[in-house]
């Protein structure tokens, strides 16, 4: 009797789920070739390289160093050494005018804007180049581990 049952049950649920037709989907408009906005380039770096480390140290998450000075066309490395994943990404409004274009063009692969992606394996570099980038100072934070202080600060000096 209960298998019965079962067979009538399932056959009941087959018929409610199968009886209507999906209704036809429209691609999404393309805009024209010539009323896309270019892409952003990213400049050339033409400095030095640095170093900053995403590291957790058993009782906090940060970045080492949290704060370093660099000249525009420097490459800042995150490298994920411990405590992964991490990321880097950038506050929008704690950026110099213009910066946002520069770092836009020069971070491959991001989450959403100014926001690298995720870092999984130890060892992972995420590299961005400051080459074009306005003077001032650029905040940044690692996305999975702000509530756990993970922040810092780049000053771009020439």
């Amino acid at each position: 009797m209960q298998k019965i049952s079962l067979v009538a049950g399932l056959a009941v649920l087959m018929a409610a789920c199968g009886g209507e037709k999906a209704p036809e989907q429209t691609p999404a408009a393309v805009p024209a070739a010539d009323t896309a906005a270019p892409a952003a380039t990213a400049a050339v770096p033409t400095g030095a390289t640095h170093d900053v480390r995403m590291e957790f140290d058993g009782k906090t998450y940060h970045f080492i160093p949290a704060t370093l000075t660099i000249k525009a066309g420097d490459v800042v490395n995150f490298h994920n050494i411990t405590g992964g994943p991490h990321n880097v990404a950038f506050w929008a409004d704690s950026i110099p005018a213009g910066a946002a274009a520069v770092l836009g063009a020069s971070m491959p692969n991001q989450m959403q804007p100014l926001s690298g992606p995720m870092l999984v394996e130890q060892d992972a570099i995420y590299s961005i180049s400051f080459a074009g980038a306005p003077e001032g100072e650029y905040k940044f934070y690692c996305l999975p581990h702000l509530a756990m202080g993970m922040k810092g600060m780049i000053t771009v000096d020439d």
